[in-house]
């Protein structure tokens, strides 16, 4: 078992910065990619950005850029440094760990909303 939780969200005004945290907990070693997803309210669940165990990254096409993910020194925690955020980057956001048993995890999700 897993367990993620992710903190930072807030609310701020466009052009404004804001830095997301997932702290993984449980059987971490197991842990290959940890990754960023969002949902606003309407739309489907959609990939922010992801990083696997040997720092390779992944990014939305639309959030290059703007949008930097990192992992900690200790692998457990995986960051989402957001920049010149923009109204449409309000949503829900999700921490998703993938695992070498294929199971795959999710955390309760922090809001960011952005306001203009």
């Amino acid at each position: 078992q897993v367990q993620l939780v992710e903190s930072g969200g807030g609310s701020v005004q466009a052009g404004g910065s804001l830095r997301l945290s997932c702290v993984a907990s449980g059987i971490i070693f197991s842990i290959n990619t940890m990754g960023w997803y969002r949902q606003a309210p309407g739309k489907q669940r959609e990939l922010v950005a992801a990083i696997t165990s040997d720092g390779r990254t992944n990014y939305a096409d639309s959030l290059k850029g703007r949008f930097t993910i990192s992992r900690g020194n200790a692998r457990n925690t995986v960051y989402l440094q957001m920049n010149n955020l923009k109204p449409e980057d309000t949503a829900v956001y999700l921490c998703k760990a993938d695992t070498a048993g294929s199971w795959v995890y999710w955390g309760q999700g922090t809001q960011v909303t952005v306001s203009s």
